[in-house]
């Protein structure tokens, strides 16, 4: 093979994206697609292409997966692939539990294996340029906001919010988490399908998290408060715009008091491009060389564990009933 020899399990959106995505990779050879459901698993790959219904019948013929089934699969089949010395690319989250995800990191550790966990938004151009441009955060606003979608069964921290959750931690470093608070609100299905959390670290950064399913346009957008500075990342158009302070006053001659304090700098990205494309480049490029994933098990843990943090923290608002 040319190529690094891959399988997609599951075939659902994320499973078919991640094959249409490999297909057209010039460093993937894209062995088959594996989903329980035949139609699904047959519609995902070309005329010509190979699907299975077990990823027993292709495991001796990959070197790495992605794996994109319902989160609750994700640890007994990355456990079976890593046994079998398979190199992964795990959909966030990374698993159901925090203890599922940790076994999951422990055993690609001790196979050497590449864990790599797909949090897609760091392939966002804005996303991976943000920390080049953030010295001293001193608070993080981030705020993920959709129109409702009935496929989706997961809360919002799980779903959507945790794209953001990983962002800050990337920015936060090494401080640990010290408190956190939150609000969640229930208005069109069982899970909440709106939540606001604030997050304290031990540094001193803070972080407010706003994340709806209940818009009726789509926004991304990520603002780093500094010292001297505001850095905004729109997320949807991929670009970043810094906001400088730097105040200046004057007397006119009649004694009026002028002050003038702004300045604007919008830097070329060039890293734009599909960030699903980016991203399975980047884990072929870490199999290849046995680099570090840029979003690596550990990374996906944490986001893992901080999710269920807030989760477990968010004092909810339930509606008197789920309107259908």
């Amino acid at each position: 093979m040319s190529g690094l020899g891959l399988a997609v399990i599951g075939a659902g959106i994320m499973g078919a994206n991640h094959a249409r995505v490999a297909r057209q990779s010039n460093e993937v050879d894209l062995v088959a697609v594996v989903d329980q459901d035949p139609e699904r698993a047959s519609a995902a790959v070309e005329s010509n292409g190979r699907w299975c219904t077990d990823v027993g019948e292709v495991v001796d013929d990959i070197e790495a997966a992605v794996v994109a089934v319902p989160t609750q699969h994700h640890h007994a089949i990355a456990l079976d692939l890593i046994a079998a010395g398979k190199h992964l690319l795990i959909e966030k989250p990374l698993a159901g539990t925090v203890d599922e995800a940790r076994e999951i990191v422990s055993a690609a550790d001790a196979a050497g294996v590449i864990l790599a966990v797909g949090h897609i938004e760091r392939f966002n151009a804005a996303a991976a340029e943000l920390s080049k441009w953030v010295q001293d955060p001193i608070h993080i606003r981030a705020e993920r906001i959709n129109p409702y979608s009935p496929r989706i069964l997961d809360g919002v921290v799980l779903d959507l919010m945790i794209h953001d959750i990983d962002i800050v931690l990337s920015l936060a470093g090494d401080a640990e988490v010290a408190h956190v608070s939150g609000v969640g609100r229930h208005a069109r299905s069982a899970s909440e399908d709106l939540a606001s959390a604030t997050i304290r670290f031990t540094n001193g950064l803070t972080a407010s998290l706003t994340t709806s399913r209940l818009g009726q346009q789509k926004i991304r957008q990520i603002e780093v408060t500094q010292p001297s500075s505001v850095v905004v990342a729109d997320l949807l158009r991929q670009d970043i715009t810094i906001h400088r302070m730097s105040s200046h006053e004057y007397l006119s001659d009649e004694g009026a008091r002028y002050r003038q304090s702004s300045m604007v700098e919008i830097p070329f990205l060039e890293t734009r491009g599909e960030p699903l494309a980016l991203e399975l480049a980047h884990f072929v490029e870490c199999v290849r060389t046995g680099g570090r994933p840029r979003v690596d098990g550990e990374a996906g843990l944490r986001a893992l564990a901080l999710a269920h943090q807030i989760d477990g923290a968010l004092s909810r608002s339930d509606a008197p009933e789920v309107v259908s």
